[in-house]
């Protein structure tokens, strides 16, 4: 698992602790990236296997759904309730951290499409050569970004945002992952 989030504790989170689920999230998106570096050398030395075409279909399944809904939950409804809680003074420190990490979401999604594209061929048993350089700025992006949030964004929401901003996070994100069970 990556650095630890001060304050929060990331085993077992739930959405009744939305900061603490999102930093569990970045130890899960650590491990697929980390799966993705070792995947390139398994596929150079054993070509494409039974192992090769699962850990591609369990690499595009992570990044297609659970890391796209983390950015939209950061998106669509930490960075918001950030914005809001500076309402009345100047939020321009937390408006430019959202932007700076909105850029590297998209980033990540157009670096992420490209891998894709390998990683699909891969799993349809094709031999596709991979592009290292897509590949590592991907992880490399990944990894940074991840950071940056660890050590700014979520202590910052952690100090500003109360418990009832917190809840509403955390629905918004049941809700996108359509587990309506409270």
């Amino acid at each position: 698992m990556g650095p630890e989030v001060r304050g929060l504790a990331t085993l077992a989170a739930g959405f009744e602790a939305p900061l603490e689920m999102l930093a569990a999230c970045h130890g899960r998106i650590r491990d697929q990236c980390a799966a993705l570096s070792r995947f390139r050398s398994h596929v150079a030395a054993h070509g494409i296997d039974d192992s090769a075409r699962r850990a591609a279909r369990g690499v595009i399944r992570y990044f297609d759904s659970a890391a796209r809904d983390h950015q939209q939950d950061e998106e669509q409804d930490l960075f918001p309730a950030l914005l809001e809680s500076m309402a009345g003074s100047d939020p321009v420190c937390i408006r430019e951290l959202t932007d700076s990490l909105m850029n590297d979401h998209r980033d990540l999604t157009r670096l992420w499409r490209i891998v894709r594209v390998w990683l699909v061929a891969i799993e349809a048993g094709e031999a596709l050569p991979p592009d290292a350089g897509e590949i590592d700025s991907f992880v490399d992006l990944y990894e940074r970004h991840v950071t940056h949030e660890e050590q700014e964004l979520f202590p910052m929401a952690a100090r500003l945002l109360g418990t009832c901003e917190l809840e509403q996070v955390g629905r918004s994100m049941r809700l996108r992952r359509r587990i309506t069970s409270f």
